[in-house]
């Protein structure tokens, strides 16, 4: 059974909901799954798991939020190097760009990025909660 460590930043709740969400779908394929904030994670949560997987909301200028997750993104730099890494998150404008972004980051530190990341815009509802059970579905099938 694979350990699957799904860590998050969440304002609004709306990545909070993705987070669970896609924690359904991977549980649902066997994945041993744990949702932390991003405040209650350390490097160790990277290290320990199978496949992590990250989620941020677009903030400003399309980037990461920047108080609490850039810094933590930050910190695990070295540790996900051949880590299989998947990322997701909300944004209320904007193109997908933060995530572009966050993906070369990703892979610049040599994760193992599973796909190019889920955007879901607002709050996942109706076909979007589904992209998100899916899409932990598919980490499993990938990882």
């Amino acid at each position: 059974m694979s350990k699957v460590n799904i860590i998050y930043w969440s304002g609004t709740g709306n990545t909070k909901a993705m987070a669970n969400l896609i924690a359904e779908g991977a549980g649902g394929k066997g994945a041993d799954v744990s949702v932390l904030n991003v405040a209650e994670a350390s490097e160790k949560d990277v290290e320990d798991a199978d496949i992590v997987l990250f989620g941020s909301p677009a903030m400003g200028t399309e980037v990461i939020e920047e108080e609490e997750m850039d810094p933590f993104v930050e910190s695990i730099s070295s540790c996900v190097s051949g880590k299989k890494v998947g990322l997701f998150g909300s944004y209320g404008w904007g193109d997908g760009e933060w995530m572009r972004n966050w993906v070369k980051r990703m892979e610049d530190y040599g994760a193992n990025v599973l796909n190019e990341g889920l955007i879901v815009q607002e709050a996942p509802e109706g076909e979007t909660e589904e992209d998100c059970r899916n899409f932990g579905r598919q980490i499993m099938d990938e990882g």
